[in-house]
């Protein structure tokens, strides 16, 4: 008997034969009774808002449901329509953006909305061709946009749904590889009406039944067409290529503190990782970093000679392709001290408002326990010192699987 879980109370029955092909209708079905009340989905009958379905897709992308509800619902309310957002400074939008992480996301945002204001009449394009073409906007969100926003037949393929395609043709190719197969078949089950259901009940299906672990098979709509459940190994699918760990890079991080309460601050390069945010001042992130030397790359300050003190631990943090370690130094300035060339003052009770990534989160709650208690109206600076202190125990480190 297969449970719920998708455990088996015996050995897999390897002898079950799967239905020949999984009915896009069994999916509809399921949808109209299960679906998710998102805050970007329209209701059942009424029309999506193409808005609504971009700032969603873009912001989900790498991202939990979870994680993206209370920023959505601050950016609606903030800029109700694609021209308020073309019309807003980058400043204020990555300051939005704060603490959702993959910040290239909100650059490209900011830009895609200029140009659908010039270039569209602040109208989003509704072909998946013309949509790609936007910044920020690749193959899977085009056709997201297309399917749940204006209808087109398109198959919108993110990893929830290579995952529910991988386990209904019981694919043996390994990922990345087999990208292309997997959007060939799931282009198949795209049915010619009701594409932005469908797109989204297979979102659905994806993140609350066939899960990456434990897929609840005895409740799957595509039960008895699903080829990996007939083997008995469904969550032995996707089939993935070992991936290759990024090198461990290490630098130090200055946090640098007034006596009227400001805390030294710049702002990166508007191209690369974290382009345009806020950071305290580091040293660069390499793989050869050299602790003994760091001291030598912190903040200078004219007429004052600041006594930097490291603070025990280091915070680490995971990119994308590599991890990170800080090591955090402190100092303890007078009132009146000038900021360095590059860089700038702000009141520490002002952080809240700053466009401030997690890392320097991290950074700032390490150097300062009492930055735990600093929130702002959208309590977007709301950092535990506890759960600073626990992230820098080895071994703790976590990832944020997308769209759950």
């Amino acid at each position: 008997m297969t449970l719920a879980g998708g455990r088996s109370s015996r050995k897999p029955e390897r002898s079950r034969v799967a239905d020949p092909d999984p009915r896009p209708a069994d999916l509809l079905d399921w949808y109209d009774r299960h679906r998710r009340d998102l805050p970007w989905r329209a209701a059942p009958g009424a029309t999506p808002d193409p808005y609504r379905v971009w700032l969603s897709e873009i912001m989900l992308q790498q991202t939990t449901v979870t994680a993206v509800a209370p920023y959505f619902a601050r950016f609606i309310a903030r800029w109700e329509n694609v021209r308020a957002l073309a019309a807003a400074p980058l400043e204020d939008v990555l300051r939005a953006w704060a603490g959702l992480g993959y910040y290239a996301r909100a650059r490209n945002l900011h830009a895609c909305a200029k140009v659908v204001v010039e270039r569209y009449g602040a109208a989003l394009p509704s072909t998946e061709a013309a949509l790609a073409e936007l910044p920020g906007i690749g193959s899977y969100t085009a056709a997201a946009i297309a399917a749940i926003a204006y209808g087109v037949r398109a198959a919108a393929v993110d990893g929830n749904v290579e995952r529910v395609v991988a386990r209904l043709y019981a694919v043996e190719q390994e990922l990345p590889a087999a990208k292309p197969h997997l959007r060939a078949l799931a282009a198949q089950l795209v049915p010619a009406q009701r594409t932005g259901d469908f797109a989204q009940g297979l979102m659905d299906l994806g993140a609350t039944i066939c899960t990456p672990k434990r897929p609840a098979c005895a409740i799957c709509p595509w039960m008895s067409a699903c080829r990996a459940r007939a083997r008995g190994d469904p969550a032995a699918f996707p089939r993935r290529a070992r991936k290759r760990a990024g090198k461990l890079r290490r630098g130090a991080a200055f946090v640098a503190l007034r006596a009227d309460g400001s805390v030294l601050v710049r702002a990166r390069a508007p191209r690369g990782l974290l382009g345009g945010m806020t950071e305290v001042p580091t040293t660069a992130w390499t793989p050869d970093f050299d602790g003994v030397a760091a001291l030598g790359e912190a903040p200078a300050f004219a007429g004052a000679r600041p006594q930097w003190r490291r603070i025990a631990g280091v915070v680490r943090h995971i990119f994308t392709h590599f991890p990170l370690e800080l090591a955090v130094y402190r100092a303890q300035l007078p009132a009146g001290t000038r900021a360095p060339a590059g860089t700038r003052w702000t009141l520490l009770a002002d952080l809240g408002g700053e466009a401030l990534p997690s890392l320097m989160r991290k950074v700032v709650a390490h150097a300062l326990p009492g930055a735990a208690n600093i929130t702002n109206s959208a309590d977007m600076f709301s950092v535990s010192f506890t759960d600073s202190a626990r992230r820098r125990a080895p071994g703790n480190l976590s990832k944020r699987s997308s769209r759950q």
